[in-house]
């Protein structure tokens, strides 16, 4: 059942996948009082509040506490199951009536040869799966149930996609193991610039950030709170670079070529 005073909040409702991962526990933490947050994530533990789990003080139990203000909306999934993408979008237009933005952080690394190929495709097959489709079929189906017919409430509530990429993306990485990683963020790039074209006439954007390694090389707080200046800006079509130099803005809309 819709919960009527969280789709009332006046907040933005984030649709994010990687919730349990790095960066999505980091902008859960640092961004659910300002966001209405539907945090799918596969498996692990949410390290925030939810509607099933919440902090207690073992002295007083039924305290209130402000530390469990702003739950997520935590929904358990594996994207790459039958009809679960669907599900997810149905769940959160059922608790909260909306999506404005979708985040797609979630992410498959395998670090095996591409010579593994001789005996399997499972390689590529995996890694452009959640890497790559994943990411559009679920802004394909947020356009579908929600967004196709609504463009001046789309423009209104600044409605858009940011898909996480790397600057894995952007070269060829020194050493054995991110090929596929490397190959389906490219790939990301691409089909997110397109993805940009097709959702201009409905007042949807999308975009690409593309960090580089963290927490190792800059801070995850720092990649969580950029993809709220994205959220916030005009950009579309863009894939923008974070690394330890600050940002950079690369338009990727297609070219108008000709075949």
């Amino acid at each position: 059942m819709r919960d009527a005073s969280r789709a009332a909040s006046g907040r933005k409702v984030c649709l994010l996948t990687g919730a349990a991962g790095i960066l999505g526990a980091t902008f859960c933490r640092r961004w659910r009082h300002e966001y209405d947050i539907c945090a799918v994530y596969r498996g692990g533990r949410l390290q925030v509040p939810t509607q099933e789990e919440w902090f207690i003080d073992p002295l007083s139990p039924h305290a209130a506490l402000r530390e469990n203000d702003n739950p997520v909306f935590a929904v358990k999934s594996n994207l790459r199951e039958p009809a679960e993408v669907q599900r997810v979008v149905d769940l959160a237009l059922a608790r909260f009536g909306r999506i404005d933005l979708v985040v797609n952080a979630a992410v498959h690394v395998d670090r095996d040869r591409l010579t593994s190929l001789a005996s399997s495709s499972d390689l590529l097959d995996e890694t452009f799966a959640v890497n790559a489709t994943l990411p559009i079929q679920l802004a394909a189906i947020v356009c579908r149930q929600f967004w196709q017919h609504s463009r001046q409430d789309n423009q209104a509530w600044g409605r858009n996609v940011i898909n996480l990429s790397s600057m894995a993306s952007l070269g060829v990485v020194a050493g054995v193991g991110l090929s596929a990683y490397s190959a389906s963020k490219a790939a990301l790039n691409m089909l997110t610039a397109h993805l940009a074209a097709e959702l201009a006439p409905i007042g949807v954007r999308a975009n690409v950030l593309a960090p580089t390694s963290f927490p190792q090389l800059v801070p995850t707080s720092l990649v969580a709170d950029t993809v709220v200046d994205l959220d916030r800006s005009d950009l579309t079509g863009c894939i923008v670079q974070l690394d330890e130099n600050g940002l950079r803005e690369t338009p990727s809309a297609p070219s108008a070529l000709h075949f």
